[in-house]
């Protein structure tokens, strides 16, 4: 677990955003973004099984099995009322636990989210990114491809570091069955409000790819925000747009409620 839940003004507390990071990222990629929703919203970011500091899952490396693993941690925080944010990899990850209706679950915001179909991915790029494991230059090349505003030294270090410090088994299993798992025939039973936001400079998983793949599985009405001049890690790139949206799509999730 890289972030406890951050304390809460009266009024908010009983509203958590858990907070779901990208393939070869950790939980650490939402600092920023908690910061900015502080005090007024708990954040909880844990890592997922293989990547950051997490152990390998009991359950294994599926969507689903990850989906358990969040849904373990929910109920272990007693969360009463939260909202799933999922970036990439996280993503499909929400979308699968959401399907289950669970209990207090309130919304779904997904950030450049791997979409419930198979990824878009060649096999020489799938292939490549195997190889890629743990090699620092691959690592650094990876950084600079999936970001487009310019990143402080300490932060790029940072993905850097997260990228060489996954597990094998982690990174392999996403690459091989994760991204390629169909969870669509899910999506009917998402019930939740739902919102979705997007980088325009986003090399690997363009605004058109939520667009066709995304959207026309949430419920009717879920918007597309599109953050200009950010590529794909928005939590890094623009995480004061994002908690922006995260703020206000809590706002609207309230006042829905009342």
């Amino acid at each position: 677990m890289s972030l406890p839940p951050s304390p809460a003004v009266p009024g908010a507390a009983s509203l958590t955003f858990v907070c779901l990071h990208y393939w070869a990222g950790s939980g650490r990629e939402w600092q920023a973004v908690a910061a900015f929703l502080a005090p007024d919203y708990a954040v909880l970011a844990p890592d997922l099984g293989g990547f950051g500091e997490a152990p390998a899952p009991v359950g294994g490396y599926s969507v689903e099995a990850y989906a358990d693993q969040v849904a373990a941690l929910i109920a272990a925080q007693q969360l009463q009322q939260y909202v799933l944010v999922g970036h990439s990899m996280g993503g499909k990850i929400a979308l699968a636990l959401a399907a289950r209706q669970p209990v207090g679950l309130v919304g779904v915001a997904l950030l450049s989210p791997s979409p419930p179909t198979p990824e878009p991915m060649t096999e020489d790029e799938r292939h490549d990114s195997l190889r890629a494991f743990g090699e620092q230059a691959a690592a650094e090349k990876t950084m600079r491809t999936i970001t487009a505003r310019p990143l402080p030294d300490l932060l790029q270090q940072q993905i850097i570091h997260d990228n060489l410090r996954s597990t094998k088994p982690a990174w392999d299993a996403w690459l091989l069955h994760g991204s390629r798992e169909n969870i669509a025939a899910q999506l009917c039973q998402v019930q939740v409000p739902c919102t979705v936001l997007a980088g325009d400079q986003d090399a690997i998983m363009s605004p058109s790819v939520h667009g066709l793949e995304t959207l026309p599985l949430l419920p009717v009405g879920t918007p597309l925000e599109i953050v200009g001049g950010a590529g794909h890690l928005l939590p890094y790139e623009a995480p004061e747009e994002v908690a922006a949206l995260l703020r206000t799509f809590a706002q609207q999730l309230a006042r829905a409620e009342n």
